[in-house]
């Protein structure tokens, strides 16, 4: 029996390829970014291509240098930034135009439509999902409607849509040669088009954008069930350098979901990456937000039934920070911001709402913009690193208290991944903001962690959930340390921030 299974984590900034064994203890990796195209002002696009080969790069270095082959690997998993939009040509398999990243903000004039059209209402209640600038229908909708060519080659049935799950997928098992076009049920209900109950595109949804269904992938469950058989297997001329069964497909915040053991309803964890993702598991249960979250569906393991979460989605949280390293200079790497903001014992005043791309979760406000509010001279760069981090975890408060109003369950611990875990202040002014312990887990990048456990599973590699629980260890955990009246003033203060930060732009 081979020893490993390995995880394609294919993220907003960069890509990466990770090898786990057993235990689910890190074997190998290897990590490349990739360019981040901003043609204007809240337009954010990535190169498929440059996606593609940064995917072969990373797979290849990373078992060369841990001296691995194809049959080293029992399965491999995928996982993906989620709603980031790529239409291609069937036959040639090139791209017809750079993919649309989830944060760009290019079709607030669709949404807007659908929302005062009513026809926002129905995608609320049969896809789960407000109509906003970060879901793929409109993404896709723009591209058929803006380049040239494409709804033409669409009606022909020349072109292919997918999230980068698909697109990795479609290259590892042939591309133009055969290539599978599937996704899953996590990234496929990020669209807007699938039906939660029935886990299907909806006729009806597909006709709100004007989008062929020959276009989209087959939607398979999370871990490939047995009975199925794997979504596909590596071609032998491809990065493996043979042949590997591909058996796990999870959207990145699900995956994490996995990695982190949340498999019982009111378990719940928060991933810190470009954005911020917190989920709360409501079993097989379907729970309509009325607080401003999203309804999604958490993860659906071989022939079991459909596991759903609660989900508050926040746009900007560690691009928060490389802000300050790209745009600012203020600091020379995302490391720095820690000592920077360790100069300072708090905000002095400072609140900074990275509203870059509008609010996500719980506010939905395409109209608002980043601002930095209460600024005086006393005010340095340190202050505003301090209250960079800090904005990252009054928005993950923010989705806190939703999730709490619409479930009744009150957080007694947090867990996080991602990589501002790393940033020990960052953690600990989390738990002073939220009022409850926050726990990092030994292996703290648990996307790729999930999506291996999602592959593992269908392939006998673990036996079961329970198996995969014994694995989960605590790290670190930070406990808090404010006063209950500096957290009730400290997010007073965040709340008048955030108002200042609408109506912004006329949509």
């Amino acid at each position: 029996m081979a020893e490993f299974v390995g995880a394609i984590d294919q993220g907003t900034t960069s890509t990466r390829f990770m090898v786990f064994d057993h235990s689910g203890a890190e074997v190998a990796r290897h990590q490349l970014e990739h360019q981040q195209v901003l043609p204007r002002a809240g337009w954010v696009e990535h190169n498929p291509v440059e996606i593609w080969e940064r995917t072969s790069a990373v797979v290849q270095t990373a078992l060369g240098k841990a001296r691995l082959d194809a049959r080293d690997l029992a399965a491999v998993g995928i996982t993906n930034q989620r709603e980031t939009t790529i239409v291609w040509d069937r036959r040639s398999g090139r791209p017809l135009h750079n993919a649309i990243v989830w944060q760009d903000t290019r079709t607030d004039a669709i949404a807007a439509t659908l929302d005062r059209d009513g026809r926002g209402d129905v995608i609320r209640h049969r896809a789960g999902l407000p109509p906003a600038t970060y879901f793929s229908g409109g993404k896709l909708q723009w591209i058929l409607d803006q380049v040239p060519g494409v709804r033409e080659a669409a009606e022909r049935g020349d072109a292919l849509f997918g999230t980068t799950d698909s697109w990795v997928l479609w290259n590892l098992t042939g591309g133009p040669d055969g290539g599978v076009h599937a996704t899953d049920v996590t990234n496929a209900s990020r669209t807007m088009l699938m039906d939660l109950e029935t886990l299907d595109w909806d006729d009806e949804l597909l006709g709100f954008f004007g989008i062929p269904r020959s276009m989209l992938p087959r939607i398979r469950e999370s871990s490939a069930a047995a009975a199925a058989g794997p979504y596909g297997t590596t071609r032998v001329l491809g990065p493996f350098g043979g042949e590997v069964p591909i058996t796990g497909i999870l959207g990145d915040q699900q995956a994490a979901t996995v990695g982190q053991v949340c498999f019982a309803p009111g378990e719940a964890k928060n991933t810190y990456g470009t954005g911020n993702f917190m989920l709360l598991n409501t079993g097989t249960e379907i729970v309509r937000s009325k607080a401003g979250l999203l309804t999604t569906p958490a993860y659906q393991l071989g022939d079991e039934p459909c596991v759903y979460a609660l989900e508050g989605s926040i746009a900007v949280t560690g691009s928060a920070v490389q802000w300050l390293r790209d745009q600012l200079g203020i600091i020379s790497g995302a490391a720095e911001s820690e000592a920077l903001a360790r100069q300072v014992e708090d905000n002095g005043g400072v609140y900074f709402v990275p509203a870059f791309s509008g609010l996500f979760a719980p506010y939905w406000r395409s109209d608002a913009r980043g601002a930095i509010v209460g600024l005086s001279r006393f005010n340095t760069n340190a202050h505003l690193a301090r209250a960079t981090l800090e904005a990252i975890c009054y928005q993950s408060r923010d989705v806190a208290e939703a999730m709490c109003a619409d479930s009744g369950v009150q957080l007694e611990v947090l867990k996080v991944d991602g990589g501002v875990t790393i940033n020990s202040l960052c953690m600990q002014i989390q738990a002073d903001v939220l009022g409850v312990p926050v726990s990092r887990p030994v292996v703290p990048e648990t996307t790729a962690l999930g999506a291996a456990y999602a592959a593992g599973l269908s392939v006998g590699y673990w036996a079961d959930t329970e198996e995969l629980r014994q694995n989960w260890r605590e790290d670190t955990r930070w406990e808090p340390q404010w006063s209950e009246e500096r957290r009730a003033e400290g997010y007073a203060q965040w709340k008048k921030a955030v108002e200042r930060t609408l109506d912004w732009v006329d949509v």
